[in-house]
């Protein structure tokens, strides 16, 4: 009966996603058949690759990437046992759901080149970094004995923290993850130990340089010095993890007295060492690969209008494979004794296959600026006196990259604060500062704002942590914890 119901619910949330969709027909309708007249009239505009006009969309266009955010946050807490089962079809609704009705009403062309650039530009190369780093971290297991104590687990968790600038948030989490939660095994309260290990290692750790977090690798791409983030960010970075460290410290040590138990290291026990140490070799040329990215060697193909860069080839083969590599050089029992599965790349790929089709009219909707449906975001990042605000650019960025991928949230931002690097590093820096804080460090805020909190989530679940549902995540933690930490960091820094 639980299943049946929770099956309804899907459905009809699904249905009602269409449904509102389609009601979008009758405001967009008038505007497309003048655009198709348009390009009708003026032959050279078919040519080029068709874009959404933001200005003229209906908000109603985002139910879907509504849809699917509240699925994951609604149905593991009313529905556990289905959504565990059918997360996959749950996420496929969505996505279809929001494609069938793009199609209908926009037309095969642009909903098509949409399709092919938002899988073959961003998720394919993102799911495939993903997938390499899960499986070289999930090849490396530390051996010996390691009890999850206050001063244990805040030297790992600082560890994977100044890691994350270097190897990625997403590569220092799934190196650091497992040891972590194998030292906190014997625990009964440790749900806040993986909670606090997404806020630092993967999020925060990752300030320093482009190499760390998907939105500063963007704004190199566009132009601002690799050691900028560096200097820059250093000060809020180290502020900001003090605070949350010294926080973690405080509910580690009184969870950790409340314990009816704590082993004892024994005098024989077996001594810390690392097994699958090949892998080691392999990280860092998985950011290597992703920088090899930025190089431009020209167009590999076009399909449907999509230029597909050579680049963007040769990087999603070298990563998969190192990950080829690194499954026929690991021996099968250190996976094993390391607890890995590749279910959570797989939950992950699943639920962001919908998250990044569904999220094109948001960012559509917030790239057409003050004039277009959510003009109003973008209207409040200057004063009456037309001057940029860095604090709004701080809130704003930080605020909306918790629900959409961070990387375009810092690049539309980037954008409405003018686009060009050397103002944003010159004269106008603590803009640059502002938007680069807020997509790295409030990517922590939700388990979907930046790809490795959900994929630490669902590592801890495989090994019994009781996590936080996505709500509850927000408001047992995010709310009384990082928002404060954020208050204060931008009180002193905007």
């Amino acid at each position: 009966m639980k299943n049946f119901s929770a099956f309804f619910i899907a459905v009809a949330l699904c249905l009602m996603s269409v449904f509102a969709s389609c009601t979008a027909v009758y405001a967009d309708s008038q505007t497309e058949t003048q655009k198709t007249h348009t390009d009708a009239a003026n032959p050279e505009t078919s040519l080029h690759a068709p874009h959404l006009d933001g200005k003229n969309m209906n908000v109603l266009w985002a139910i879907p990437f509504a849809g699917i955010l509240l699925s994951i946050a609604l149905f593991p807490l009313f529905a556990p046992h289905f959504w565990h089962e059918h997360y996959g079809k749950v996420s496929l609704f969505w996505g279809a759901a929001f494609f069938l009705a793009f199609l209908i009403i926009k037309g095969p062309g642009i909903s098509f080149f949409y399709l092919i650039e938002t899988y073959f530009l961003e998720f394919f190369p993102f799911i495939i970094l993903l997938l390499s780093l899960f499986a070289v971290a999930g090849g490396i297991r530390l051996k010996g004995e390691l009890i999850g104590s206050p001063l244990v687990n805040l030297s790992m968790i600082l560890i994977g923290t100044f890691l994350a600038s270097w190897i990625g948030t997403t590569g220092a989490a799934m190196l650091m993850i497992r040891p972590l939660l194998r030292a906190n095994a014997w625990r009964k309260y440790k749900t806040h130990v993986v909670v606090f290990f997404i806020f630092l290692v993967a999020n925060i750790g990752g300030s320093l340089t482009p190499l760390g977090d998907p939105p500063l690798f963007m704004g190199f791409l566009k132009g601002v010095s690799f050691f900028w983030t560096t200097k820059h960010l250093l000060f809020p970075f180290l502020l900001t993890t003090a605070l949350l460290a010294a926080v973690f410290f405080i509910i580690d040590s009184f969870f950790y007295k409340k314990e009816p138990a704590r082993p004892q290291k024994s005098d024989t026990g077996e001594k810390l060492s690392l097994e699958g140490k090949r892998n080691i070799l392999l990280i860092p040329l998985i950011p290597a690969a992703v920088l090899f990215s930025s190089a431009d060697m020209g167009t590999a193909f076009t399909l449907h209008m999509v230029k597909i860069p050579v680049s963007s080839i040769v990087q999603m083969g070298l990563l998969l494979l190192i990950a080829f590599i690194s499954v026929r050089i690991t021996p099968k029992d250190i996976r094993v004794n390391n607890g890995f599965t590749w279910e959570p790349i797989r939950e992950v790929a699943k639920l962001f296959a919908a998250i990044f089709i569904t999220m094109i009219p948001p960012i559509a909707m917030l790239k057409a600026g003050a004039e277009g449906p959510l003009g109003i975001i973008i209207k409040s990042l200057t004063g009456p006196d037309g001057q940029f605000i860095s604090s709004h650019f701080f809130w704003i960025t930080g605020i909306l990259s918790g629900f959409l991928d961070n990387a375009p949230t810092y690049v539309i931002f980037f954008n409405a604060a003018g686009g060009d690097a050397i103002s944003l590093m010159g004269v106008h820096a603590k803009i640059l500062l502002a938007i680069s804080v807020g997509a790295v460090f409030m990517g922590a805020n939700t388990y979907i704002g930046n790809a490795p909190n959900f994929m630490v989530k669902s590592i801890a679940e495989e090994h019994e942590v009781n996590m936080p549902t996505f709500f509850g995540y927000i408001f047992k933690y995010t709310l009384p914890i990082l928002i404060p930490t954020f208050i204060l960091a931008a009180w002193i820094f905007f």
